[in-house]
């Protein structure tokens, strides 16, 4: 488990135990099931970590967008709040950059939200100079990011590296020197999920070659 989901867990217990004193059991209920829930959400599993010249997914999730931008592409994944919210790197590497970008709260399964949104802007460059941009995106509910890296911090691919609490989006723009594994719709999982191999030009998949609209997603 996170230690956030600890303190919380432990907190609501706390309380719980002092309601049902003063009140009796039945008030205190409620605290007691937000304490469980706490300690299920910000659970933290261990993950088989891929090997090779692999992009694997920073967060768990439903793939809501593969969107070619600028020669470069970005993989949109929408987190709600049942998922695993763990981010973790994409790639191997040393952090070049990290900006805070203060935006709306829009339910993070909307397209807007990739550019409007608060959110961290992260740059990872590999050994070979090739580099990886990821975002932690707020949502509608999420309202705090958690990003326990800095400028000069080496990374491993499937490394944990930050939270993003109660539901939220994880962008990730890889450039053309990447070949693209997954399409809309497919769900993921952090540190495990390949997003795309090291290759030649990034071949867009089918569905966003043929605009098929982004799934209906629960909405957080």
């Amino acid at each position: 488990m996170v230690r956030d989901g600890i303190y919380y867990a432990l907190g609501f217990t706390a309380a719980g135990v002092l309601i049902s004193w003063l009140l009796g059991p039945g008030p205190a209920v409620p605290l007691f099931l937000l304490a469980a829930f706490c300690a299920w959400f910000f659970r933290d599993p261990e993950r088989p970590i891929p090997v090779g010249s692999v992009a694997v997914s920073p967060a768990d999730g439903k793939v809501v967008a593969v969107v070619k931008e600028n020669g470069r592409t970005r993989i949109s994944i929408f987190l709600n709040i049942f998922d695993v919210h763990v981010n973790r790197s994409p790639v191997s590497g040393v952090i070049t950059e990290y900006v805070y970008q203060k935006g709306k709260f829009l339910v993070a399964s909307q397209e807007a939200a990739s550019s409007e949104n608060e959110q961290t802007i992260i740059t990872i460059r590999s050994q070979d100079g090739t580099l990886v941009v990821f975002k932690q995106i707020a949502g509608l509910i999420a309202r705090r990011i958690i990003f326990n890296k800095k400028p000069g911090d080496i990374v491993q691919t499937g490394e944990r590296i930050g939270l993003i609490k109660f539901g939220s989006r994880v962008d990730v723009i890889l450039g053309p020197e990447w070949a693209i594994e997954v399409s809309p719709g497919a769900r993921v999982s952090a540190g495990s999920s390949i997003l795309a191999r090291r290759g030649g030009e990034v071949e867009i998949p089918l569905a966003v070659k043929t605009g098929l609209k982004e799934p209906a997603l629960c909405q957080t």
